[in-house]
């Protein structure tokens, strides 16, 4: 019998099973780390213990991975299947030799040099109980509780205090028979294994746990040594004719406005609050894209995520999520206005440090402010903030502030060593709890001041909120990002690193629109935002059942067929799944009669059910204008639907930041799509196919309210070409409110002066708005956008015009 079937270890076993609540990162190895159940697997581990392998045993069964007490047999020969790199530590004394684990290293490549057809897969595993990165003046409890490489009883100690946060993490499989075939499978090579261990279990450990946390005190000294803030406070003690102690005291205080005050017992304590937070509200989370980021924090990346900003949840989802994913939550640039109590102080105390709205030309706090946030990058403290400077209140991308972007890219230019990487995060819920409170500041009530009392507001309106997204978006390298705009910057920052280059400005705002652009290509499709997309393009917000459903499993096949990109995310289910969900979460209405059943969005909800569909409106606003042409020209050649969707992409993708990067190409498979589902035939010459109309209109109706918006622009220019942007921004939102009171557009952005003061300035880089604009060219898109829309809509248009003319 093994020493592990003995009645002294299986009491043990049962004794840590009590105390121990186990996390896995990730959630599931098989899918997210492309293991293959049908070749032999190997754990690989930092140090041997016993208290660690009973651990990995009781996540391995429920995993569908072997045991760590179950030998590999191969051919009849018989190998541990745990490889450790060092022995166990004794109480007292030296630790265990490491040769027996060495062998058991060259024992799997020798059997790869007998057996051509053999890999086994190594997979490196890391035990964690709990995950306190330390501090510079660290505490005696730290050295009983948290060291690296503890002994039995600081171990028992461990399990005792920090079992409840044991997290295992697996890392990706290497293949032995790779290192095998590159590098032989002599002793020496058994050696190279184990220090290329050694240097990923100590990454892993930084990932996993951060770096050490600084005093604050000890930190603001610190801060007041350095040459910047030195020069700051001395113009500001000249400038307001104050002392310069006066000033450093003034520097202070922003300072203790601003900084944060991370508390790793809090986060372990809010840990789970959110759990349980998480459990109430939602009914799962998805997460797509993670494993990419741990790698980047693998090696050595220093990460900024810009998520995008739906909701105040936003910054405990983010978190909470980075957290179970095996990462240390992000300090987060929070509002000044979130600085209330008690929330302020805990946000502090969870990595959240505030930022005033406007700096108001203050230079002392922005010198302050800039020296934290270099702080923080050199200390390798992951941070995150929201581009967008607000939530969204119409489900749309905000045009991002970019203030915080050039501050992180001027503290690249001074000279980070390690890459800088920002992760566009995108951020989606079936349900957002202020969404009602949105469309009353909307249409034109005060926006209230945060406060305890709302706090207390929105846990009484806790319920079934559906499920939340959380989608990783392509990261950005600042340093890459910088070579490809401005290929010398090294060279040019080197002449003078005190003058700001001339490029900075413009290069900062194509960072901020690539940003924004990369969040919206990691959307997800949800239940809630397909069905809003139907239903809101139907006449009165309503369909039988079987159309909705048949609508669904169209955009479904579009989406999957014909992906908007590699990092969007498609929910699971069809149709009919997706049409109950709806009904669950009381977002949609289910009404029977004698002829069977219709699905509508009750008319309380419908102005709120557009923030939805506008969460992913620029999935499927290409679809839609191709739609449209079929419907309105009911024949076109595929030449001059290229040309269309050519000629109105610019603006949709300054409205919508949307990043096809091969439109024709884009457009040819949607074309193809769309014949496979029997909604056009032909090749050159596309032509629909009448019993599919209806599912054309619907999908048509995405894209309605957007070309209305294009057809009163362009109307005003081919009537004014010389029009000022302002003046053509106050007619086109005064000419859409006619409209829309006319003809029902019920959607708050259709209204948003920002929304036309954001397309102003893209006409006016493309040309289409400037004394040199080619009339012709905006008579031919005011022509197509004229011939697009619905005869009652255009004669509304041109009437009003006519109208304002002859005033």
């Amino acid at each position: 019998m093994s020493a592990h079937e003995s009645f002294w270890f299986k009491s043990l076993r049962w004794i840590q099973k009590q105390l121990v609540h186990t996390i896995v990162v990730p959630q599931d190895p098989f899918a997210d780390l492309n293991l293959d159940p049908s070749r032999p697997l190997v754990y690989v581990m930092k140090t041997e213990s016993v208290s660690d392998i009973a651990a990995l045993h009781e996540i391995t069964g429920k995993l569908g991975l072997p045991s760590p007490y179950q030998m590999l047999e191969i051919d009849g020969i018989k190998t541990p299947r745990v490889v450790c790199l060092e022995g166990r530590k004794p109480l007292f004394g030296k630790r265990d030799s490491n040769e027996p684990f060495l062998q058991t290293f060259q024992q799997l490549l020798a059997l790869h040099r007998q057996q051509q057809e053999l890999d086994i897969q190594l997979v490196p595993v890391s035990l964690y109980w709990g995950r306190t990165p330390g501090k510079e003046d660290d505490t005696m409890r730290a050295a009983v509780l948290e060291r690296e490489d503890p002994t039995w009883l600081r171990k028992c100690l461990m399990i005792l205090f920090l079992g409840r946060h044991n997290f295992v993490q697996f890392s990706r499989a290497v293949s032995l028979r790779h290192m095998a075939d590159e590098h032989g499978t002599d002793k020496r090579i058994a050696h190279k294994l184990a220090r290329v261990a050694r240097v990923h279990f100590r990454r892993q450990r930084k990932v996993m746990t951060g770096p050490v946390l600084p005093n604050r005190q000890a930190m603001f000294h610190a801060l007041l040594k350095s040459d910047n803030l030195k020069k700051a406070i001395a113009e500001e003690a000249s400038s307001k004719k104050i002392s310069e102690e006066k000033a450093r005291e003034t520097a202070i205080q922003y300072l203790d406005e601003i900084a944060a005050d991370y508390s790793d017992s809090l986060v372990r304590i809010a840990e789970r609050f959110l759990t349980w937070l998480w459990n109430k509200l939602y009914k799962g989370i998805s997460i797509k894209g993670a494993e990419q980021i741990r790698q980047l924090h693998h090696d050595g990346h220093e990460i900024v995520y810009v998520p995008c900003h739906r909701s105040h949840m936003d910054y405990l989802l983010l978190s909470y999520i980075l957290y179970y994913e095996g990462m240390v939550p992000p300090h987060i640039a929070a509002g000044i206005n979130l600085n209330f109590w008690p929330a302020g102080p805990m946000f502090r105390r969870g990595g959240a440090f505030f930022i005033r709205r406007s700096f108001n030309g203050n230079k002392l706090y922005t010198a302050v402010f800039r020296e934290y946030l270099d702080q923080l990058f050199a200390k390798g403290y992951s941070v995150e903030y929201f581009t967008e400077g607000g939530r969204s209140r119409t489900g749309r991308l905000l045009a991002p502030k970019t203030g915080m972007l050039a501050m992180t890219l001027s503290s690249v230019i001074r000279g980070i060593e390690r890459p800088v990487t920002l992760v566009p995060v995108y951020l989606g819920y079936d349900h957002v709890m202020e969404v009602a409170t949105y469309h009353k500041e909307l249409s034109g009530k005060k926006k209230e001041k945060e406060s305890v009392w709302q706090v207390f507001g929105a846990i009484r309106k806790l319920g079934n909120f559906g499920r939340g997204y959380v989608n990783f978006g392509q990261p950005i390298t600042l340093q890459n990002f910088l070579t490809e705009k401005v290929p010398n910057w090294r060279e040019e920052v080197g002449e003078d690193p005190e003058q700001k280059p001339s490029w900075l400005t413009p290069v900062v705002n194509a960072l901020a629109n690539r940003v924004m652009t990369r969040i919206n290509d990691a959307a997800a499709a949800s239940s809630v935002t397909l069905s809003s997309m139907v239903l809101l393009a139907s006449e009165q917000n309503a369909l039988e059942r079987n159309q909705l459903e048949r609508q669904i499993d169209l955009y479904l096949s579009l989406l999957k067929s014909v992906p908007y990109t590699s990092y969007a995310s498609v929910t699971e289910g069809c149709g009919k799944e997706l049409v109950d969900r709806g009904i669950e979460l009381n977002k949609l209405t289910e009404t029977k009669d004698d002829l069977g059943t219709i699905i509508s969005i009750d008319d309380s909800l419908a102005i709120s059910m557009t923030y939805y569909r506008n969460n992913i409106i620029h999935l499927f606003v290409i679809p839609s204008l191709i739609a449209t042409v079929m419907v309105r020209h009911e024949e076109v050649s595929r030449e001059e639907l290229q040309e269309l969707v050519a000629e109105f992409y610019p603006l949709l993708k300054a409205e919508l930041f949307m990043g096809v990067t091969d439109l024709p190409a884009y457009v040819d498979a949607l074309v193809e799509c769309f014949k496979s589902e029997g909604l056009i035939t032909g090749d050159n010459r596309l032509k629909l196919v009448d019993d599919r109309i209806n599912q054309l209109l619907l999908l048509a109706g995405v894209v309605g309210e957007t070309l209305k918006r294009y057809a009163i622009i362009f109307n005003l220019l081919g009537e004014q070409p010389r029009m000022e942007r302002a003046d053509l921004e106050h007619h086109s939102h005064r000419l859409a409110s006619r409209l829309g009171a006319i003809h029902g557009v019920m959607a708050p952005e259709f209204y948003d002066k920002k929304l036309y003061a954001l397309l102003s300035s893209k006409l006016k880089d493309l040309g289409y708005l400037s004394d040199k604009a080619d009339g012709d060219k905006v008579r031919k898109i005011r022509d197509h956008a004229n011939g697009l829309l619905r005869s009652s809509v255009r004669q509304t248009i041109i009437e009003t015009l006519n109208q304002e003319q002859d005033d």
